[in-house]
């Protein structure tokens, strides 16, 4: 809101119609400025000349068999991103991108292998929102999570803003519960961002030994593990509030009891539960998932050790929308 109010002062347009048109954007998601009926025609021809009320344009979409759809949205400068809803009995959860490409480079990450493009900005981090509730008014959205295209604590002014509307009983209107930001542990930005914002923090884990995690998360090298367990360890939680780890368990590289066994051990005494996710293959990455069979041991191992550890649904897989399958391209 500060920001929307500056730009129309600054334009010698009151206050209170910056407040009208951020509340047609973000809690009524307006498609049009036509649809906001509360402000003047003149000033919403003003504003059609002056102003862009959404930055993305949708390229293409698909729905997987099992309801999840996927948007390829057009930027400006010619940039690629996804987005992606994923329905469910009990919840409607939007997944954002954050970058165009992604610099961390995960070895087991499509997203990763593309490349990095660019930081996306405030506004188009908000129009994914935007645009799925505009496309899909039959699903109320009840969920966020910042988990698709790139490292949101890599683009953190545009994120933190971004979460503050999502979470804005005027914006968005999301629960700062229901606001997930994943991050592989960009660790100066981590320690702050409970200090700035209040989210739900998930680590991308992936492995508790050095040299496994180095090979999977190059970002290791420079944040090895010790370290990250230190930071989320002191992160001022709110009451009742857990990290989310994420564990894409690949076959033969981080799917042993034993390393189950030293995820156990890094683990005890955070507040925290573990999310499984048998690898979703894509192609040119020699990664592939376990068999059934190792996965459920790696959960019941984890278990009798007190972690909370559950198997993620694989959601879109069909249609590339799944963890770590998001390219930025058709």
């Amino acid at each position: 809101m500060p920001g929307l109010v500056a730009a129309f002062e600054a334009q010698g347009v009151a206050s209170f119609r910056a407040r009208q048109v951020y509340r047609w954007l973000y809690a009524k998601s307006a498609a049009s400025l036509e649809e906001m009926t509360d402000l003047s025609r003149t000033f919403r021809e003003v504003l059609s000349r002056e102003w862009d009320l959404h930055v993305l344009r949708t390229c293409h979409s698909e729905i997987s068999r099992d309801g999840t759809q996927k948007w390829l949205f057009g930027l400006r400068d010619g940039s690629l991103i996804e987005t992606v809803l994923i329905p469910e009995a009990r919840r409607n959860t939007v997944c954002l991108s954050t970058q165009v490409g992604c610099p961390m480079a995960c070895s087991f990450c499509l997203t990763g292998t593309e490349g990095f493009v660019r930081n996306l900005s405030f506004g188009e981090i908000m129009d994914q929102i935007c645009q799925v509730r505009i496309a899909r008014p039959d699903v109320r959205l009840s969920n966020v999570v910042l988990m698709g295209m790139g490292e949101p604590l890599l683009n953190y002014g545009p994120v933190v803003r971004a979460i503050r509307v999502m979470n804005d009983p005027e914006g968005f209107n999301f629960s700062s519960r229901r606001i997930t930001l994943s991050t592989v542990g960009v660790l100066p930005r981590l320690e702050r961002l409970l200090e700035d914002v209040n989210v739900s923090i998930a680590i991308s884990l992936h492995a508790a030994s050095d040299e496994i995690r180095s090979r999977l998360v190059p970002l290791n090298r420079k944040y090895p593990i010790r370290k990250l367990i230190e930071v989320c360890r002191a992160l001022p939680l709110p009451a009742r509030r857990r990290i989310t780890f994420e564990y894409t368990l690949i076959d033969g590289i981080n799917d042993s009891l034993e390393e189950a066994d030293r995820v156990a051990q890094l683990l005890r005494g955070i507040p925290s539960k573990v999310n499984l996710i048998p690898m979703n293959e894509n192609p040119g990455i020699p990664y592939r998932p376990p068999p059934e069979d190792r996965v459920a041991a790696f959960q019941a191992r984890l278990r009798a050790q007190g972690v909370h550890a559950v198997r993620r649904a694989t959601r879109g897989g069909d249609i590339s929308a799944a963890c770590g399958q998001l390219k930025g391209r058709r």
